[in-house]
């Protein structure tokens, strides 16, 4: 058996985009596929991510796997409707089949709803054995300790930034209307044991390592453990949290001193009405200044997540949270539309007061605008969005924001993901609805 493990990407983010190498890093969900294949199998792996490379047409896998968000989906399916039309056999899982599994069944012989870390090796034995099921479930988060390392060795070093990513907690504890991950798969917070991830860590080349969970201190008695265990590693590592940590000096403390360089902290809006509505209450935008002041005297660079386009979002949101970024020298702002993924509350909400305008889920990618918001335009949202992104990223105010002299360790980083940005956002207003829908370079069927 031949199994190709294959992640589409929407146009910004193909490797043929915007979405250069300094700005991504290694994916862990393939890779940890692979090395789920059960062994018996004696099965070639294959992985195409096409943030990286090209997905062949001509593969000779004789099985296809997908994993599929809201915003690839459209891509996914004539991907997987190709395949099947050449003979493969199609497995379709990730966030968006568990959302919209009916939807994803018509384009697959299998979905895998939930996790996988089950239901894909029993799929993969079900194909061996001929009794494929149209439907697999692998349920909310599932135990992640004992398992094999990803197999890493299966991607293209040399289109990321850094192979050296690991998971080490699983779910969130909040529940932000717009967050399709507790939708899909569930608000259970599962901790991978300590051993399991210094172990994985061990095992890298160079000394950056990359936590991509959504919320590191989701569980802090477990994330004191995890961080104390990594301070004689004496490696540098950079992961997601919420403005939380501004209140945990114990812990704040341990991430310095365990080689912290750099968080990804979801401030989302400069309204504190926002922060209501989407329940994220734990942040409060009267802090954000301080909290930065404390991250930076710790030697901790930031990047600052917004989501424009809530309820509360006036015309005027744009500028006041390009202000906020230089007041606060937040080092990478982010900028993204809030966007109502089907089976959230916030779609839910949008849907029933009939005020989602976009049903092509490629415009789904966070960046564009699909509903009509309430104080502007559709069209003042998106044209707000590509100002912030570019008026953020202008050489004056690169400089504003960045103080390279107090992070020396990393600030070649930090300046090569500035200068990705930069060059993000000056092409950022090419994608419009014309590129992101268009799929004509895989075949039609039929």
């Amino acid at each position: 058996m031949k199994i190709a493990l294959i992640s589409p990407a929407g146009a910004m983010h193909r490797y043929n985009g915007m979405f250069h190498k300094g700005l991504h890093y290694a994916p862990i969900t393939l890779a940890l596929l692979a090395a789920l294949v059960p062994k018996e199998l004696n099965a070639e792996v294959v992985i195409y991510d096409e943030t990286a490379e090209a997905i062949p047409l001509d593969t000779d896998a004789d099985v296809i796997a997908i994993t599929c968000i809201t915003g690839t989906s459209s891509r996914c399916y004539k991907y997987a409707d190709y395949f099947r039309s050449i003979g493969k056999t199609v497995l379709l899982g990730g966030v968006h089949p568990s959302l919209c599994p009916d939807e994803a069944a018509a384009h697959a012989d299998a979905i895998l709803t939930g996790l996988g870390e089950k239901s894909f090796p029993q799929a993969l034995l079900d194909i061996r054995d001929g009794t494929l099921k149209p439907r697999y479930h692998g349920g909310g988060c599932a135990e992640i300790g004992g398992r094999p390392l990803p197999r890493k060795d299966l991607l293209n070093k040399k289109k990321y930034i850094t192979l050296n990513t690991v998971e080490a907690v699983r779910g969130c504890n909040h529940s932000c209307t717009f967050c399709a991950y507790p939708a899909a798969f569930g608000q259970r917070v599962i901790t991978r044991p300590v051993e399991d991830v210094i172990a994985e860590i061990k095992s890298f080349k160079g000394k950056e390592v990359i936590f991509p969970d959504v919320n590191l201190i989701a569980n802090t008695a477990y994330a004191k453990e995890l961080f104390t265990a990594m301070i004689p590693l004496k490696k540098w590592w950079m992961g997601l949290t919420t403005t939380a940590i501004g209140h945990n000096d114990e812990l704040l403390d341990i991430f310095q001193k365990s080689g912290c360089k750099g968080l990804l902290i979801g401030f989302e809006s400069v309204n504190q009405a926002t922060q209501q509505g989407i329940r994220k209450g734990v942040n409060r935008v009267e802090e954000y200044k301080a909290l930065m002041d404390k991250l930076h005297r710790k030697g901790i660079m930031v990047m600052g997540c917004f989501a424009f386009g809530a309820d509360e979002d006036g015309p005027d949101v744009f500028r006041r949270t390009v202000d906020l970024c230089l007041e606060a020298k937040i080092d990478l702002p982010r900028f993204s539309i809030i966007t109502p993924f089907p089976g959230t509350a916030f779609y839910r909400e949008l849907e029933a007061e009939g005020r989602i305008v976009e049903h092509d889920f490629a415009m789904y990618d966070v960046e564009h605008c699909v509903y009509q918001p309430k104080q502007m335009t559709k069209e003042e949202l998106e044209a707000g969005i590509a100002w912030a992104w570019k008026e953020t990223y202008s050489w004056k105010n690169i400089r504003k924001r960045l103080d390279l002299t107090k992070f020396r360790t990393v600030k070649s980083i930090y300046m090569l993901v500035n200068i990705g940005y930069r060059k993000y956002a000056k092409e950022f207003e090419i994608f419009g609805a014309d590129v992101m829908a268009d799929n004509s370079d895989i075949p039609e069927v039929g």
